[in-house]
């Protein structure tokens, strides 16, 4: 008998024994993590594995696998003790290096890291809009390539959460979508121990989280005891019953269960200690030395894992009468789902721009975007309700709506946060080439998802326009001026500002060759079109008008203030280069030689850019930035009262180069 008085057996007591105490020991070795909620969550965990969760551990990779996510990634011992006994390619001595130096299992889960770990969380609440999006994968996927009589995709995503998860504001936006879009193939999984790293949890959240996610649409099932394994079992069964709507599963449990700490928020981020694992052993029944799990224990995981995997051959013989049946769609499904782009993908027919004309950077990022969706069917995306500014439907591409998913414009509404984690989430599910918009300014509001899809590499493309202070009159509040420079501090991201339509030709070629994410940011405002012959941006730069006097680098908006500086210039006798570095990254990346062939290290270097212009000071000798927010006024007054003039610039140049010619 558990000691709230439900009947478990003494196999099922041992094999949820065996994940309390590998993650006991594992944070006791490390002397540092969190214990609690692995110990309390423990028999929610051996039931999914043994008993509902569709995986193979000898198959990771399996495409229609169930997914699982931990939101709460602190709890991430759950989830290393469960793969290893599952059988995944996690041996003991990998949970012994827990938290060091390229261990296989990090503090929080790592996708790239750890067999069976489906995507990157730690902030809390991002696991959850990853687990909408996951799923909103596996529905888009099923209606392109299930047949009838052929289910190919048909797959579940669960997801664990905490109070923690749902106090951010992120999971409620993606709750409210996935109600919204009718997502029954999503389980979210809420772990209701009533405590956090403070304290009691009703100090923070003691709302009815039944009621509000019952009134986002969802399915709701209460376990009263997470040791009631019955309980648990019929919680599953309803959330896998349940097509039309998510479910949320509400289970009751006791963080740091068994041990003198229990339902303490002493048992949430730290070891046990000594003296407490050992009353843990004595209460818990356990007598087994640190991670030592007895082979009886091993076989009756391994077992369930077996019979778990066998939904895997049972799919592999639906994929050979798929394959048979419908062979070309049985290739497209291999190749999307392998991140692959099609063949000629980028052979794409290109919208004309005719040199002079002035066209807003994201009218032509629109029209550019549709031209490479038109040869690359699996991108999909949308905006937080900002499509008719942002210029980015995809124009009779249809739209995803509840029971049709079919479409491939989203409409996420204003939920800038949630809308990035979801593609995220979409991009790490695979088969799905995801892109999203909205301002730049609210960038900040997504910068979370936007720094997790660098660190994981995820090939998601952001959209943000109304670029700069030359938006106008909306003012300092939408007027973005620090962003550029922290976009291009963040490692692996690629952050592209063009000049004109025609590199955006070229930034959207690069975003969608790069194998990790891409910011794209574009004007509202027109601009005029340069000679296409110089839009070079593979390599991150170009030269768009030569001298020898000196060198202007811009980008967007401000390489024609400068090649309008440069005319000036011309007339006083000094001739300038102008180069337009839409992608400081791919120039950064060029052998030096190269590099100086674009920007010669030998005569004055100045920089203009209307953003913060910390970025600029590793190029330039001098640097036209702001270093203050905007204003509310018609966009070229705020041009023009902040210094971004032609007359201004060439009067910058003009000193340089006399200063620095008067050195020499």
């Amino acid at each position: 008998m558990s000691p709230e008085g439900h009947q478990t057996s003494s196999r099922d007591t041992d094999c949820i024994n065996a994940i309390r105490f590998l993650a006991i020991d594992s944070v006791e070795k490390a002397n540092s993590g969190h214990p609690g909620t692995p110990m309390g969550l423990a028999p929610v965990a051996w039931r999914l594995w043994a008993r509902h969760m569709r995986y193979d551990p000898s198959s990771p990779h399996w495409m229609d696998r169930d997914r699982f996510i931990m939101s709460g990634g602190h709890a991430c011992m759950l989830q290393y003790a469960s793969l290893h006994l599952a059988g995944y390619d996690l041996s003991i001595e990998d949970l012994k290096n827990f938290r060091q130096w390229e261990s296989a299992t990090p503090g929080h889960p790592e996708m790239d890291m750890t067999p069976g770990v489906e995507i990157n969380t730690g902030p809390l609440g991002q696991g959850v809009a990853n687990g909408v999006g996951m799923a909103m994968a596996e529905r888009m996927l099923a209606a392109r390539f299930n047949c009838e009589g052929h289910d190919i995709i048909d797959h579940h995503v669960f997801v664990t959460a905490g109070e923690g998860d749902l106090m951010e504001g992120i999971s409620y936006e993606a709750a409210s979508l996935a109600g919204r879009l009718k997502l029954g193939n999503l389980t979210v999984i809420y772990d209701d121990n009533e405590v956090t790293l403070e304290g009691p949890a009703p100090h923070e959240i003691d709302e009815d989280i039944a009621g509000v996610f019952r009134a986002c649409r969802w399915h709701v099932v209460i376990v009263d005891d997470i040791n009631d394994l019955d309980a648990v079992d019929k919680a599953f069964e309803e959330a896998r019953a349940e097509t039309e709507r998510p479910t949320l599963i509400i289970v009751s449990s006791h963080i740091g269960y068994g041990s003198p700490v229990q339902d303490s928020f002493h048992a949430h981020g730290a070891p046990l200690g000594a003296d407490n694992v050992a009353a843990t052993r004595k209460t818990l029944g356990w007598t087994h030395e640190p991670f030592e799990i007895p082979q009886d224990i091993i076989d009756c995981w391994r077992t369930a894992a077996a019979e778990r995997a066998a939904t895997h051959s049972d799919w592999k013989n639906r994929w050979e009468a798929y394959a048979a049946a419908h062979p070309d769609l049985a290739k497209e499904l291999e190749r999307v789902m392998s991140g692959e782009l099609p063949i000629e993908w980028d052979s794409a027919e290109m919208p004309v721009f005719t040199p002079g004309e002035s066209v807003a950077t994201r009218v032509a990022g629109g029209k550019v975007l549709n031209a490479f969706a038109a040869r690359i069917p699996e991108m999909v995306g949308g905006t937080a309700d900002v499509a008719p500014s942002t210029k980015t439907d995809i124009i009779d591409g249809g739209d995803v709506n509840t029971g049709d998913w079919t479409g491939r414009n989203i409409h996420f509404g204003v939920r800038e946060h949630a809308m990035g984690a979801i593609c995220n989430g979409m991009a790490a599910h695979g088969g799905i080439r995801p892109y999203c918009a909205t301002f730049f300014s609210f960038l900040d509001y997504m910068r979370e998802p936007v720094r997790l899809a660098s660190l994981m590499q995820l090939p998601v493309i952001f959209i943000f326009t109304h670029d700069s202070i030359a938006l106008g009159e909306d003012g300092p509040t939408h007027q973005p001026v620090e962003q550029l420079a922290g976009l291009r501090t963040m490692p692996g991201m690629h952050t592209f500002r063009p000049a004109d339509a025609q590199e955006c030709i070229g930034s959207w070629r690069e975003a969608l060759a790069h194998d990790g994410p891409t910011c794209l940011v574009l004007t509202r405002q027109g601009i005029p079109i340069h000679d296409s012959g110089f839009a070079d941006v593979s390599k991150g730069a170009s030269i768009m008008a030569d001298g020898d006097r000196g060198t202007i680098i811009a980008t967007g908006s401000e390489v024609n203030l400068a090649m309008q500086a440069r005319e000036l210039l011309a007339k006083e006798g000094v001739d300038v280069r102008v180069v337009s570095m839409p992608c400081v990254e791919l120039f950064r990346e060029l052998p030096e030689d190269i590099q100086a062939e674009i920007v010669p290290c030998d005569r004055p270097i100045i920089a203009v850019e209307a953003a913060s212009p910390e970025t600029w000071y590793e190029f330039a000798d001098d640097v036209i930035g702001l270093s203050r927010f905007g204003a509310s006024a018609p966009g070229g007054k705020v041009y023009s009262q902040l210094g971004f003039t032609p007359e201004h610039v060439a009067e910058r140049v003009q000193n340089l180069v006399g200063i620095m010619e008067g050195v020499a």
